[in-house]
């Protein structure tokens, strides 16, 4: 006779309890408030330039944060998210703009506002991966150590300065890892669907009690079916994430292949028909150009263009930019689970993160763009899996059936905890100073340079307030001046003058001959100031030029329009592009 439903404690009954198993176990405790303490540090100095002299040279803290929330600053400030003929990523992008415009609304646009967002989705990823980790770790058996890895997952994360950089920034691939974890954590909870009623004499109200269950069961099925369309609507790469959600979906199963695919088509069409309703009914009626030049715009990099040793070389040895100490555990880590506790994969969280981290290095080395920002998305699982794999190391295997610990298994277990702590020592103690080095010495040469452009332009009453720059953007973020980019585009650079007529025109360092063609035959560039800003030597004189018109009239273009594609961006590690280069 099946009993009914348990009532759950109140809030106030649970977090009650939370406190005292937290008590209970001190260094548990320990690690968790350290890491508190790490991340309420990322809060300050939110107008703070990407701070300089720092190992990774990542074009996106002059450009991304503009960009991809570019839909919301627009909607804000001038009423319509969409400019036709300029970069209007938000078409394939959505999900990351609409949670900017949200929020804007009751904060108006800044890039304080936008950064503390992103803190908000980084929070949304310690919580996710600790319940996540939590649900899948336990002690194996009655006399063994208090499972770790939660806390020291959430310690690793917050003590990074690589996550430090750019968990502050308003991009897309921290909401990207948020997603997925949330993905991974609702496969984790998926329940097959049960269509028979069972008579349940014990309970009160029967109907209640059926509904109750059907809740629980499809819920969980609603929200991942939510999220897949979400991830990939967040950033299309999240695809290379998939297997790693539907490996969680199979061990959900039971690692039988009929259960797992009742429990994963559902989600899967349901994410698949929505995505599908958002393209055709919204996208290629409307905006097919805009959301094909996104992909096009990304092209110039590529796996062909190199040898493929030199391309898988590269890309496994740029994951140091996360972290010396940390990479080379993960391989460390992999040694371990390979040769030593191969019962480790008998969790399945691991698998997912391997298939995690396996997928989205595929796509690093098909990408060929090896930027900083896109280990991020696997710095996350690595930082994870490395901390799995160093509790499995504290917490060596035991034979249940021996009345005890020999004297001499309690020195190998004391040596194995002393080498763990060793590890996580030698990661959080770097880590930590150079955050801390960060956090006490901001800078805003960046910030301080586009007030002071937007102060001059404001303060001129002849000239439109419209500014043209690769950087226009951001500058927006910042200041709310409006702006048009000057390299991105549907619409070719001349004819996109031409429509928009802006006033000004903000240069790194020089004027690029494509520019000063595309401007010659309207304006006349008048050099009014220049600002020193960032630490690149390619891009640390933020230039202001005031676009008079010129004294001839300009004559239509009489070339036919061709598509722009953006040019090559391959360098070596430590070598910055130049400014006539692009990168997205």
């Amino acid at each position: 006779m099946t009993q009914p439903p348990a009532i759950r404690p109140s809030f106030r009954a649970r977090l009650a309890g939370a406190g005292t198993w937290l008590r209970a176990n001190p260094l548990h405790a320990t690690l968790l408030l350290l890491a508190a303490v790490l991340f309420a540090l990322h809060f300050l100095h939110l107008n703070a330039d990407f701070p300089n002299n720092s190992p990774w040279s990542d074009w996106s803290k002059y450009t991304d944060e503009g960009w991809y929330g570019d839909a919301a600053i627009r909607h804000y400030l001038s009423g319509n998210w969409y400019w036709k003929g300029d970069f209007n990523p938000a078409v394939a992008l959505p999900v990351w703009p609409a949670l900017e415009l949200a929020l804007f609304r009751f904060t108006g646009v800044s890039a304080v506002a936008a950064r503390a967002l992103t803190l908000g989705v980084f929070a949304v990823t310690l919580v996710a991966l600790y319940r996540l980790i939590a649900r899948h770790t336990h002690a194996r058996t009655e006399h063994s150590a208090l499972p770790l890895a939660a806390p020291l997952t959430v310690l690793l994360l917050c003590a990074s300065p690589f996550l430090y950089v750019f968990e502050r920034m308003a991009i897309l691939e921290p909401l990207l890892i948020a997603l997925t974890l949330l993905a991974l954590l609702t496969a984790s909870h998926l329940h097959a669907f049960v269509f028979r009623r069972h008579p349940e004499p014990q309970a009160k109200d029967p109907r209640i009690f059926y509904a109750a269950m059907k809740l629980k069961t499809i819920l969980p099925t609603i929200a991942l079916a939510l999220l897949l369309p979400a991830m990939v609507l967040t950033k299309t790469t999240a695809i290379c994430l998939f297997p790693a959600v539907f490996y969680m979906v199979w061990a959900r199963a039971g690692y039988r292949l009929r259960p797992a695919l009742r429990l994963a088509v559902p989600p899967a069409l349901v994410g698949l028909a929505l995505w599908l309703a958002y393209f055709f009914l919204l996208v290629r009626p409307h905006y097919l150009e805009d959301y094909r030049y996104l992909f096009s715009a990304n092209a110039y990099t590529g796996i062909a263009l190199e040898p493929l040793y030199s391309v898988v070389l590269n890309t496994l040895g740029d994951g140091v930019w996360m972290g010396k100490t940390l990479y080379l555990s993960l391989y460390a880590a992999l040694a371990l689970l390979l040769f030593w506790r191969p019962r480790l994969l008998t969790n399945p969280l691991i698998p997912a993160l391997l298939l995690w981290i396996g997928g989205y290095f595929a796509f690093l080395a098909y990408h060929n763009n090896l930027q900083p920002r896109y280990y991020l998305v696997v710095a996350v699982p690595i930082t994870a899996f490395v901390a799995l794999a160093i509790d499995g190391l504290r917490r060596p295997a035991t034979n249940p059936g021996a009345p005890g610990p020999s004297h001499l298994g309690t020195w190998v277990r004391l040596s194995y905890s002393i080498i763990a702590t060793l590890v996580v020592l030698a990661i959080v103690v770097p880590d930590a100073i150079e955050q801390l080095h960060f956090i006490l010495h901001p800078t805003y040469d960046f910030r301080n340079a586009a007030e002071q452009i937007a102060a001059l332009v404001r303060a001129d009453k002849t000239h439109s307030n419209l500014i043209l720059s690769i950087s226009g953007s951001d500058i927006t973020l910042m200041t709310g001046l409006p702006s048009i980019d000057d390299d991105f585009g549907t619409m070719e650079l001349p004819d996109r003058v031409r429509a928009y007529r802006p006033g000004w025109y903000v240069a790194w360092n020089d004027v690029e001959d494509d520019k000063t063609e595309a401007l010659a035959p309207l304006y006349d560039l008048v050099r009014v100031a220049a600002f020193p800003a960032m630490d690149d030597p390619d891009r640390n004189l933020l230039i202001l030029y005031r676009l008079d018109p010129a004294e001839a009239p300009a004559k239509p273009a009489t070339h036919p329009p061709k598509q722009r594609t953006p040019k090559p961006l391959v360098t070596k590690l430590g070598q910055q592009p130049s400014t006539n280069q692009l990168q997205h």
